[in-house]
């Protein structure tokens, strides 16, 4: 199932399996990565501005997803961390990364893992940390994944529980990505690699990894975001990294999507001013 709105699917080889991409575009690189349960095609406006803004953007599919390869054992941030950083070394050369909810803390702990690599980062709901909970509320969860993301109402489950988080305003295509999310977790495999990543996930080595971080960070979370208790507060911890932090008015998880109007034009500014950083020559001179 080709998920891609753009450009043809092509493929990375990594130890375990292959992860599709897509590139369109010339000028200095930008990699986008999803977050889990979507696709590629999420980042179809912001992808379609950032060309269009003179850079190459290639965008991702996280392991399992869209049209990568459903034989990865191994899920979570620093894992896709890694496919990152392969597909920036595949491509040529240093990247901006665009992140959205666990992409966001992947390219997080790529950029403090290979700061060569990592030119700058635009973050969309990040998780950069690990939720607290309690050992019944974190036991109560795994029971939870292993019960809802199994056939034959795991896609569903999924697809249903996506929309609820475009808390707020709402994409004029969300019907049409939500259905396309649904029939691809019904491949073979797919949901067994999503149930995976669901008990795998761990945002804690992003967290250890925040103090090493030198990219410069502009992270957007929505005002509605039903994955923060207190987005405000997150929003503000955030800031308190170093980054450039805001909070988008009236939307929730997905605030790329929910909100290119808003969001888009402050993506674009962020990717020009890496320009004008000194520490960010090599991938300037790419442009």
């Amino acid at each position: 199932m080709n998920t891609s709105t753009t450009r043809d699917v092509q493929f990375l080889s990594r130890p375990e399996g292959r992860i599709a991409y897509t590139v369109e575009g010339s000028g200095a690189l930008v990699v986008a990565i999803p977050g889990m349960g979507d696709l590629r095609s999420s980042y179809r406006e912001v992808a379609k501005s950032v060309v269009a803004a003179g850079y190459r953007v290639a965008v991702m599919d996280l392991r399992g997803h869209g049209d990568s390869d459903t034989t990865f054992r191994l899920h979570g941030d620093v894992v896709t961390g890694e496919d990152l950083l392969a597909l920036v070394d595949e491509l040529g050369g240093t990247a901006a990364v665009l992140g959205s909810s666990m992409g966001a803390g992947a390219a997080v702990w790529a950029a403090a893992e290979r700061p060569d690599a990592i030119a700058g980062l635009a973050l969309y709901g990040p998780f950069l940390r690990e939720p607290p909970s309690t050992a019944v509320t974190r036991a109560f969860t795994r029971l939870l994944y292993r019960v809802a993301f199994v056939r034959p109402w795991g896609a569903a489950a999924w697809a249903g529980f996506y929309r609820s988080l475009n808390k707020g305003s709402r994409a004029s295509w969300l019907d049409e990505h939500v259905a396309a999310i649904r029939s691809n977790m019904r491949e073979p495999g797919r949901l067994r690699s999503f149930r995976h990543l669901a008990l795998q996930l761990d945002h804690s080595p992003v967290e250890a990894r925040l103090g090493q971080v030198r990219a410069p960070m502009r992270a957007f979370i929505g005002s509605l975001d039903p994955d923060f208790p207190d987005q405000a507060a997150e929003s503000d911890w955030i800031s308190s990294l170093g980054a450039h932090s805001e909070l988008v008015p009236g939307v929730g998880h997905y605030p790329h999507i929910q909100r290119p109007d808003l969001v888009v034009p402050a993506t674009i500014e962020f990717l020009g001013g890496l320009r004008d950083t000194t520490t960010t020559d090599a991938w300037a001179t790419r442009a």
